[in-house]
């Protein structure tokens, strides 16, 4: 676990010292199955949380040194990123370049200090929601808690006033309405997970379900 935390402090560093990502990018970024999108679909439990910002908080706490709970100033006084990246849902759609805003999630684990038998991170949504991902797929420089989206405040629609982006995951894995995020030793079935979908998720092997090529009952 330490080594994989200092590997990502120097990749970090890296990417905020580094020269901006260029504009042309490679043509062969869409992973199997999907078809690029230009209109950013809204899926969601059908539940739309309207928190208001004064009474909004994100209690991030667990297996980690330092559990602390943000209020909206708090997070916004975080330092703030910005970044480019691919989004991908898993029924089958992808939208190229969206431009993200918020706090990184190494800035996050920076703040609370991981434990070294911290491996797992479980994200609660203020819609019931729940997802899981390793600590190590988190601590990824492109991991981001953004509360912007292509230069406008995040709407209710795409998980607002703040969601999770892990834009080398199905998009599944990043709860929109973000409430709480715990430091786990192990990893615990989220929403869609208990439910059939892939507790792995890799877009790019086409890794959607539990069982490969059974979709559970539902998918579109």
């Amino acid at each position: 676990m330490k080594d994989a935390y200092i590997a990502a402090k120097e990749r970090w560093a890296r990417k905020m010292a580094g020269p901006p990502r260029p504009a042309a990018r490679s043509t062969d970024r869409l992973p199997p199955g999907q078809r690029q999108v230009h209109n950013f679909p809204v899926l969601d439990l059908g539940l739309r949380p309207e928190v208001a910002l004064e009474k909004w908080e994100l209690k991030i706490h667990g297996h980690v040194e330092n559990p602390v709970t943000l209020n909206w100033q708090q997070f916004l006084a975080l330092p703030q990123f910005k970044d480019v990246s691919d989004f991908h849902c898993v029924t089958t759609w992808s939208q190229f370049d969206m431009v993200w805003e918020g706090v990184s999630f190494f800035t996050i684990a920076e703040l609370v200090r991981p434990r070294p038998e911290s491996t797992h991170v479980f994200f609660k949504s203020y819609d019931g929601y729940s997802t899981n991902n390793p600590l190590d797929v988190c601590l990824d420089d492109d991991v981001l808690i953004i509360h912007r989206l292509n230069e406008n405040p995040l709407s209710i629609e795409h998980g607002g006033p703040a969601r999770v982006i892990i834009p080398k995951r199905y998009a599944w894995k990043g709860a929109k309405f973000i409430r709480e995020i715990t430091f786990l030793d192990r990893y615990i079935l989220g929403f869609w997970e208990v439910r059939g979908y892939s507790n792995t998720d890799d877009p790019w092997t086409e890794d959607r379900f539990a069982v490969k090529n059974q979709p559970p009952p539902g998918f579109p």
